[in-house]
């Protein structure tokens, strides 16, 4: 058994936090292989505080059941001991939302106790839209960089911010995201995702609402922080809004509607491309029929055309939903082969094999210096 800790903005709640969801599953994951998995994030952590202003403990609650195995530590910052903290650990994931003073205050830690993997985790385009912030993370004790794209790597290579950079995809949790059998339809179209500060606005209705509104679909929309002037949209579209959802029900919000769209923010299309985020991975392995917008899949994760359809304008995407709506043959075979590459290539199973494999070629490489020292 390994002991690992995992430093993270929030485990506890994912209101418009979607790193959350994939290393939900990781530390599922870890601990269903037998090791043991400590978990940090703020006492006073953004997500959690807006989550519970919104929508009171019941969330919380709820996310207990839902994953009873994860145990977090929320600390204050002033009182955190990292001597106890990271006593006996192997390896210590950072995530990258996370104060720069602690993320330096561990590799500090990390340089005069080596016995422990220290990696510094990414899954945002603050890389490339808000270098500045990033250049604050002090990593020059740190082993490595998982970055959740080949596109992030790359410019973390170039930066020069990390000695070792690795891709290391988000993936879907299949313990939680499978297909659930459900007895009555109550729309068309279903999208989950958050506003995201006008990052997607134009996309969202060039290949959400004014598809739906061309096609007279019912649809609903779940999410958080969507401002006035939003909801107005949705609703001249006749979407509707239904307020943010935890991610854990998503499958079962799914499995109540025809098809789902995917509409990555706009950072992921010009400076990132080829990062799929979460949302993607989950509809595919939930096996909901699967439209998306424009998006570059240069690294070959999935299949267009065979994984889920790709639009690319807003009378692609109208073309397509009709299609996927009024052709039940093609709706099952997309959710079928999306389902089954998530499958072989694309869970957090899959994921924990790969930071594992990094952690022991790590070891590996430091022992011969333990042994001089």
């Amino acid at each position: 058994m390994m002991r690992v800790a995992l430093f993270c903005h929030s485990l506890l709640s994912d209101w418009n936090h979607g790193n959350a969801h994939f290393l939900r599953g990781v530390v599922t994951e870890l601990q269903a292989r037998g090791h043991g998995v400590r978990v940090y994030e703020p006492s006073d952590a953004w997500s959690v505080r807006n989550l519970e202003a919104d929508h009171g403990a019941l969330p919380l609650a709820e996310l207990a059941r839902s994953y009873p195995s994860l145990e977090v530590t929320r600390y204050d910052r002033q009182r955190l001991d990292l001597d106890q903290a990271l006593e006996h650990v192997e390896l210590v994931l950072v995530h990258e939302w996370n104060d720069p003073a602690l993320v330096a205050d561990i590799g500090r830690h990390h340089a005069r106790h080596g016995h422990y993997t220290l990696l510094f985790h990414d899954t945002h385009h603050r890389s490339v839209s808000d270098p500045t912030a990033m250049r604050r993370d002090d990593l020059s004790a740190y082993d490595g960089v998982l970055a959740f794209g080949e596109a992030v790597r790359a410019v973390y290579v170039r930066a020069g911010w990390g000695r070792r950079v690795w891709t290391w995809h988000q993936a879907a949790d299949v313990r939680v995201f499978f297909p659930r059998a459900s007895n009555r339809v109550e729309g068309d179209l279903v999208w989950i995702g958050n506003w995201g500060d006008d990052e997607r606005a134009e996309e969202l209705t060039e290949f959400l609402l004014e598809p739906a509104r061309a096609l007279a679909l019912r649809a609903r929309l779940h999410g958080a922080r969507y401002p006035e002037h939003a909801r107005a949209a949705l609703a001249a579209a006749g979407v509707e809004y239904a307020g943010w959802l935890p991610n854990f029900r998503a499958p079962e919000v799914y499995s109540r509607f025809r098809a789902t769209v995917h509409v990555p923010r706009r950072f992921y299309v010009k400076s990132l491309p080829g990062v799929p985020t979460i949302r993607l991975f989950e509809a595919l392995a939930c096996g909901i029929p699967l439209v998306c917008s424009p998006w570059d899949d240069c690294e070959g994760l999935f299949r267009a055309g065979t994984d889920y359809l790709l639009a690319r304008d807003g009378e692609a995407m109208k073309r397509k939903l009709r299609a996927v709506l009024s052709d039940t043959a093609l709706a099952t075979t997309l959710a079928r082969n999306g389902r089954e590459r998530i499958i072989a290539r694309h869970t957090c199973a899959h994921r924990v094999d790969e930071l594992l494999a990094i952690h022991r070629g790590l070891q590996a490489e430091a022992a011969p210096r333990r042994e001089v020292a």
